[in-house]
């Protein structure tokens, strides 16, 4: 059987089932709500790529049968009717089992490929209901597979199910009912004319057919012949003198035991079972609301404590370098020596007192969130934030890998699935705060202003990376990729595995940052000395003193800030000539802030704009270098202008 190049796959269940959540765990930021053709009908659909295909996902109105009286899901079914879907996902609420099952055999009946849902399997066993997913799927012919929407779970199988049935192509054997019954179904179905309109299979027609009386239901298979309307009324009449009831209730009967009956045979009672320990963590940590509590609180307090660990580290470590160069001023006097040794003393003390205690910490408690399983439920909590600026959860751990570093951040972005996705997060990433640049905020607004000021910093970076998201999205028309999201288990962090991640991203800044520090303050105390750092501050100072605000001595700093952001702290510093615990006697606290804004936001480090070019591209680099420079000039003036 040939596949359709794009393949429509439809979400059907009932209401209040998660069809819907389940659906946008899928849908990607390009989601869209609109009518149905020639009515005033909503529904959502999306063209989502999942493992590399391209799918056409729409989501149904909820519906409890597809006999429905409701006009909203009339129309909704007669769209899957004559759409003819590639495939049913049916979403079927595992905590109200049977009563699903009634919806699922019409599905079945329908004769299109399908794959079940059980979904809300987390609320079924809090209610002691332990469902046998492998029985159901035997006794039923159709996939099935348990799924907690809300979390995540069993979406990648889910995914896996429908590609194996979209291959195959074979649609589901449909339920068989008393001898009876199927002595009239059978009977209706001969007298069914081969081109019957709008007729999905013979035998769900002939179903179909002998409902509609005294349910009202749409006639949604088209024009019936007189002929045909003739059988069916003989049937109807024949099951009403056998059954002593009307013909629908009959079928409806027939249903309903078998679904109570499959229900029974593949579904446990347990009364007094309890989630596990690891569920009932989970739904609170990712609890419609208080989920977003505890996310908030987690961060707050993340960076509350690196400021109270690395702002007394930093006083204690900053006072022997101080000394030491105070001695070397008395020792070497002004000259090019001094200068030197000065600068060798600035690079070295600035990666020891500056850098380390807040940079130690940092990756101690990102190693811990991400070993816990903490981070994975983080990006599942803002995946509704991640759609509205045109990207999904699944670019969350780019994101949160950016707050050590952008260059691996961006490296990781390979693992998104379009190019558009890979591209967008990378332009993206170099706003998030790495490490270095979390360095300068911990170490001048946390530490001179407080760390509510450092907290509400974070709180702005984001609302920029939203905005920014948003208005490149509005370029990139490329259908974006489903999520699929690996919700790991909950588990304690092993100290020994901390503590080598840790010392791995340790060494590396040791190896390769440390260096360019160093050699970064001894070529501007050459620069300081041979005073050929005027003219670079006087080439900057339109920028620098006018548009900023800034000494004229910073400009310098903002240059070097290109090779490693750590640079622009330690440098400032050096630039001004004053030591930490006295930047206040020359510059102002607004100063303070309108420096690290600048900073921040200003140019990708020298390794971050690399890794962008060989990722994305010569353009979307300098595009990237761009943005960051417009949106840098411009927060850094409105922080000025506010403050």
């Amino acid at each position: 059987m040939s596949r359709p190049e794009v393949p429509t796959v439809v979400f059907v269940g009932q209401p209040n089932g998660g069809k819907s959540t389940l659906f946008n765990s899928l849908a990607g930021p390009k989601a869209e709500t609109s009518n149905f053709p020639g009515t005033s009908v909503k529904h959502t659909h999306s063209r989502v790529v999942l493992d590399g295909r391209p799918l056409d996902i729409v989501d149904l109105p909820g519906t409890y049968s597809l006999c429905p009286a409701d006009p909203a899901e009339r129309v909704a079914l007669t769209h899957l009717f004559s759409e003819r879907p590639d495939l049913i996902v049916n979403v079927v609420d595992a905590s109200t089992f049977s009563r699903g099952l009634e919806l699922t055999l019409e599905l079945i009946e329908l004769g299109r490929p399908m794959v079940i849902a059980l979904n809300m399997i987390d609320v079924a066993e809090r209610r002691g209901v332990e469902i046998d997913a492998a029985e159901v799927e035997r006794l039923l012919g159709v996939p099935v597979v348990p799924t907690i929407a809300a979390y995540g779970r069993g979406v990648r199988e889910l995914v896996d199910r429908s590609f194996e049935v979209l291959d195959r192509g074979r649609p589901p054997r449909p339920p068989r009912y008393a001898a009876d019954v199927e002595d009239v179904i059978a009977g209706i179905e001969q007298a069914l004319p081969p081109t019957f309109p709008a007729a999905p299979n013979p035998r769900f027609v002939a179903v179909k057919l002998i409902e509609m009386a005294g349910q009202g239901c749409a006639s949604y298979l088209g024009e019936v012949e007189p002929e045909v309307q003739a059988a069916v009324e003989r049937g109807r009449e024949t099951l009403a003198r056998r059954r002593g009831a009307p013909a629908y209730e009959v079928i409806a009967a027939e249903r309903h035991h078998q679904a109570m009956k499959l229900a029974e045979e593949t579904g446990k009672v347990r009364h007094g079972r309890r989630l596990t320990r690891d569920k009932r963590i989970d739904a609170v940590l990712m609890h419609p609301f208080l989920g977003y509590v505890i996310l908030a609180a987690v961060f707050l307090a993340f960076f509350f404590v690196i400021f109270r660990i690395g702002s007394p580290l930093e006083t204690l470590l900053l006072k022997p370098f101080a000394a030491l160069r105070s001695g070397l001023a008395a020792r070497l006097g002004n000259g090019l020596a001094f200068y030197l040794a000065e600068g060798l003393v600035q690079g070295v003390g600035g990666g020891i007192g500056i850098v380390l205690p807040y940079f130690l910490p940092l990756l101690l408690l990102m190693a811990a969130l991400e070993d816990s399983g903490y981070l994975a439920r983080a990006g599942f909590l803002l995946d509704a934030f991640m759609h509205r600026i045109g990207l999904h959860g699944k670019s969350v751990s780019p994101f949160i890998l950016g707050f050590g570093c952008n260059v691996p951040a961006i490296v990781s972005t390979r693992g998104l699935e379009s190019r558009r996705d890979r591209v967008l997060t990378s332009i993206l990433i170099p706003f998030i705060p790495c490490s270095a640049r979390t360095t300068i905020v911990l170490a001048l607004i946390a530490f001179y202003l407080g760390p509510l000021w450092a907290a509400g910093f974070y709180a702005a970076n984001i609302l920029v990376v939203a905005l920014a998201g948003w208005a490149v999205s509005r370029f990139m028309t490329e259908p974006s990729p489903g999520l699929i999201l690996e919700i790991p288990s909950l588990k304690a962090p092993r100290p020994g595995a901390l503590l080598r991640k840790t010392g791995l991203q340790v060494l590396s800044f040791i190896r390769f940052a440390w260096p360019l520090l160093i050699g970064g303050s001894l070529v501007l105390s050459l620069l300081v000395y041979f005073r050929a750092d005027r003219w670079i501050n006087d080439l900057l100072a339109p920028l620098v003193v006018r548009g900023l605000g800034l000494p004229h001595e910073l400009g310098v700093t903002l240059v070097f800030g290109f090779l490693r952001k750590e640079l622009s702290l330690i440098m400032m510093l050096q630039a001004l000539g004053v030591d930490y615990t006295n930047l206040l006697s020359v510059v102002s606290r607004e100063q303070i802030v309108v420096f690290t804004v600048f900073i921040s936001f200003f140019i990708p480090c020298l390794s971050t704009f690399v890794m962008l070019w060989k990722e994305t591209g010569k353009k979307w680099a300098f595009v990237s270098a761009g943005l960051s420079i417009a949106v840098a000039l411009a927060l850094s003036w409105l922080v000025r202008l506010v403050l």
